[in-house]
């Protein structure tokens, strides 16, 4: 059977057994670049890098506001939420970074866990001076976002979780098999495709590209099950997937039970409605879902804490 590299971008969030320990705290170094943007009203975007428990990670801030931390997906960087970042950063101060292995981050010595990326975004936001922030994150860095904000409740307001589940057999199990195959091995085939040469444009080592791979694969091979950790998502969480998504509905609509929603009738006035959200958007797939501009749209509302649902006495009273 062989491996469609597409399905490698889905990167599922690693299991809870994979670097379960965590990573110790390090000495963090950060530097920063000046970048000037087309739209004055727009602040100029702060590069760096940042020393984070033996890895160098790369992030972007930009825009004003509420700061929001930006994750993208596997074998992406932050560019890969193409026009969607800009239209974040002119709602928000967006924290975009680079996680481990990707884009313009390293690879290092360390084994790819989303649990020790969970306490590494922790780490960096410390350092540059955020003690809470909202996060997003999609697909892989779904995973990363659930970890943090599982292991440092404290430290976010409001969490968006995209196209990411909580355990292993929330896939449809045809993808599996194909997860199972990520390796080394994979790398000739890939040279075409834009992942690679994604990677290949701002990677600071290109040739690290098939140990990414197998650094991939050896995750996305660990089983994992996060039900139990679902509780420790005390902050409004909203679930976002796409109808086509590579999830499972049953599966989508177990996390978001286990989050508190979908249990009962909301009531006519709203009494019982749960704080947590589930949008499931119309058209698109896994691989779609992060560029979509109805991401924006569907999770800024929610990240701002505010509703545009109407309220029917006001419209009664109003004719």
């Amino acid at each position: 059977m062989r491996c469609n590299p597409l399905i490698i971008l889905a990167s599922l969030p690693i299991s809870f057994a994979a670097g379960c320990g965590g990573a110790s705290n390090g000495s963090i170094k950060t530097s920063d670049e000046s970048a000037t943007t087309a739209e004055p009203a727009v602040p100029a975007v702060r590069r760096g890098h940042a020393a984070v428990n033996g890895l160098l990670y790369y992030y972007e801030i930009r825009g004003r506001g509420e700061p929001l931390l930006l994750l993208h997906g596997g074998l992406g960087s932050i560019e890969m939420f193409g026009p969607n970042l800009s239209a974040l950063a002119k709602a928000r101060q967006v924290i975009a970074v680079d996680l481990h292995g990707h884009g313009r981050t390293q690879l290092g010595a360390r084994k790819i866990s989303l649990i020790d990326q969970g306490d590494d975004m922790a780490a960096l936001l410390d350092q540059l001076g955020y003690k809470q922030v909202d996060a997003l994150g999609y697909s892989f860095g779904g995973g990363v976002a659930f970890r943090f904000a599982a292991q440092h409740p404290e430290k976010v307001r409001r969490l968006v979780i995209v196209s990411a589940g909580f355990a292993q057999d929330g896939y449809y199990p045809e993808i599996l098999p194909m997860q199972a195959q990520v390796s080394a091995a994979m790398a000739p085939m890939m040279k075409d495709t834009p992942m690679y040469r994604s990677y290949a444009a701002i990677a600071p080592d290109p040739s690290e590209f098939p140990r990414l791979l197998d650094a991939m694969g050896e995750y996305m091979r660990t089983p994992y099950n996060w039900r139990g950790d679902v509780a420790k998502l005390s902050m409004p969480t909203m679930l976002v997937f796409g109808d086509a998504d590579m999830f499972r509905p049953d599966h989508i609509v177990e996390f978001y039970r286990l989050l508190g929603g979908g249990l009962r009738d909301a009531g006519w006035q709203r009494e019982h409605l749960s704080r947590n959200r589930l949008a499931i958007l119309p058209d698109l797939t896994h691989y779609e879902v992060f560029m979509a501009p109805q991401l924006v749209t569907t999770t800024l509302p929610f990240l701002d804490g505010k509703s545009s649902a109407p309220s029917w006495p006001q419209q009664v009273s109003q004719h």
